[in-house]
């Protein structure tokens, strides 16, 4: 499933960009491939585990710091 959404937001960027090449391109076009592609990418990224482990508080003084 992952690499069916590499594929699809691979075209939805490439849609975008061979409408800007045009002479009169259509914004809308261009607008709507842009925010299918970020869609895609949040998508993928959502999948993608955290660095940041549990255990460690994230806002508490350090020791050494008194």
């Amino acid at each position: 499933m992952k690499y069916i959404y590499i594929i699809v937001t691979l075209v939805f960027i490439a849609w975008a960009f061979v409408e800007q090449t045009n002479e009169h391109p259509n914004i809308w076009i261009q607008i709507v491939g842009v925010v299918l592609f970020f869609y895609g990418m949040m998508r993928l990224m959502s999948k993608v585990p955290s660095n940041k482990t549990a255990d460690t508080p994230t806002n508490s003084p350090d020791k050494d710091d008194k």
